[in-house]
């Protein structure tokens, strides 16, 4: 009941921090923000059960409207990360353990008539530190790269418009600095964790992304910088029955004058379960404020996890769009860790 309340208190908590903000759509982000962890909160690398992670996840949106918007990212991670002997020690017949969380993403997204491109890559870094019965606490550094171009191309202006039709062969009167841009960002996060039991657990924290605010202007402007982008989650896994589990989650993010707050939950059916045989189906609602809301459905199977998810939009766009928004993908698979290997006595012969 302890932790019940030490949850619920959380999410009260996280919610009126974001309602105390006007609320507003936020730009490039996944529905199954639990599914994505690098583009939630840096700190997240490395926190699952096992010793490796890989999530793919993929979203399309706005057909109904305009070109499809698509979005899709990898991300690869390693819980105590663990190196083949000689890579950074002498070789000794033993692999080479570290105590840190170590962590690669890609994402790339493509959006509007310009087929404007955003590709990103990010490495993270972080480290575990116990605190309480079962609980730790884990900062990290994310340091990122954003590749973006635009095709002009692709555009229409009123100046090729002669009168009768629409002319692309006349000049469009317009001049760009460039069509690409690129820049480095710095991201922080920190992560607090408990788990009490397979079935229970609680995970709550903060991101910090783009603290370095970089010039993001296909037209040089120097004033036109990246804003820093803050996120404050909590999630919370408990049982209702042996078969039944519920899953209540929060995010709030901020980036300028863009707000936006994801609340709902899952509810997880449990098939089987032990060590590492673990299966269940789980189905789940979620809003997000003045936006959209949206249902997902999804499976785990033993080291395999995929879910799927589909928008309905309550924005002002909903005339345009007729509420449809879009489907989103994901697949996780997790490598246990290597067996320990225990010391043997060999008895004689005649024992």
């Amino acid at each position: 009941m302890k932790f019940h309340l030490i949850a619920i208190r959380l999410c009260i908590g996280v919610g009126l921090l974001a309602t105390s903000v006007a609320l507003r759509a936020q730009d490039i982000h996944f529905s199954q923000f639990y599914n994505s962890p690098f583009n939630l909160n840096p700190a997240l690398v490395g926190q699952f059960n096992g010793a490796y992670r890989f999530i793919a996840n993929q979203r399309t949106q706005w057909r109904s409207v305009t070109l499809p918007y698509s979005t899709f990212a990898l991300s690869a991670d390693a819980r105590f990360l663990s190196l083949p002997d000689g890579v950074l020690n002498k070789k000794d017949g033993k692999p080479f353990n570290t105590d840190w969380n170590v962590g690669f993403s890609f994402l790339t997204d493509k959006a509007g008539d310009s087929q404007m491109k955003t590709n990103i890559i990010q490495l993270a870094l972080g480290k575990e530190f116990s605190i309480g019965e079962n609980g730790r606490i884990i900062p990290a550094l994310m340091l990122s790269y954003t590749g973006m171009n635009i095709d002009y191309s692709n555009l229409n202006y009123d100046n090729q418009w002669n009168g009768l039709v629409y002319d692309p062969n006349l000049n469009a009167g317009e001049s760009y600095a460039r069509a690409s841009r690129g820049y480095f960002h710095l991201n922080t996060g920190l992560v607090y964790n408990k788990r009490i039991s397979n079935k229970q657990n609680i995970t709550a924290g903060f991101g910090f992304f783009n603290l370095t605010n970089p010039k993001q202007s296909f037209f040089d402007d120097g004033f036109v910088k990246l804003d820093t982008r803050v996120t404050a989650h909590a999630q919370y896994l408990f049982p209702i029955t042996n078969e039944w589990q519920a899953e209540p989650m929060l995010l709030w993010a901020t980036q300028g004058t863009y707000k936006e707050l994801n609340f709902g939950g899952r509810g997880h059916y449990l098939l089987k379960e032990n060590k590492w045989m673990q299966r269940s189906l789980y189905f789940g609602v979620l809003g997000r404020a003045k936006d959209a809301g949206y249902i997902l459905a999804g499976m785990k199977y033993d080291d395999w996890e995929a879910g799927i998810s589909y928008d309905i939009n309550t924005s002002n766009l909903k005339p345009a769009s007729s509420g449809k928004g879009g489907f989103e993908f994901s697949v996780v698979y997790i490598i246990p860790p290597p067996p320990r290997a225990f010391p043997v006595k060999v008895c004689k012969d005649w024992m």
